[in-house]
């Protein structure tokens, strides 16, 4: 049985790609849509990285960015573009409402906010 995989539409895509960021010195960035598709798909089904669909690319090279661009504050801009384009009829819930497994939870130093959105539709 294939695994559901989850695709921005071209009405996201249309919003967030001039939000992200150009320009950067270095190699060049592999299809953003196909990553930043595989960094939200990884977030709405609470797998492990390692097992994100081959179809988004390496699971290192999705995990890199996300964590890249969460400490570089872009998710904060994204987050903040689709909350203006709906008007702030969005849906939020935040990890540290959430419960843990005991082992999670002992993890020192490693706080995270990860955010997962729902658009509410009148």
């Amino acid at each position: 049985m294939a695994k559901q995989v989850y695709w921005l539409s071209d009405a996201e895509w249309r919003r967030i790609e001039p939000l992200l960021p150009r320009g950067r010195k270095g190699a060049h960035r592999v299809d953003d849509r196909r990553v930043i598709s595989g960094i939200i798909h990884m977030l709405k089904s609470g797998s492990r990285w390692r097992d994100c669909p081959e179809v988004y690319g390496p699971y290192t090279t999705v995990y890199n960015r996300f964590n890249r661009w969460r400490k570089a504050g872009i998710w904060d801009k994204l987050m903040d573009a689709i909350i203006a384009a709906h008007d702030g009829k969005v849906q939020m819930i935040d990890s540290t409402s959430v419960r843990v497994h005991q082992q999670a939870a002992a993890q020192k130093n490693r706080l995270e906010t990860l955010v997962s959105v729902e658009v509410v539709e009148d």
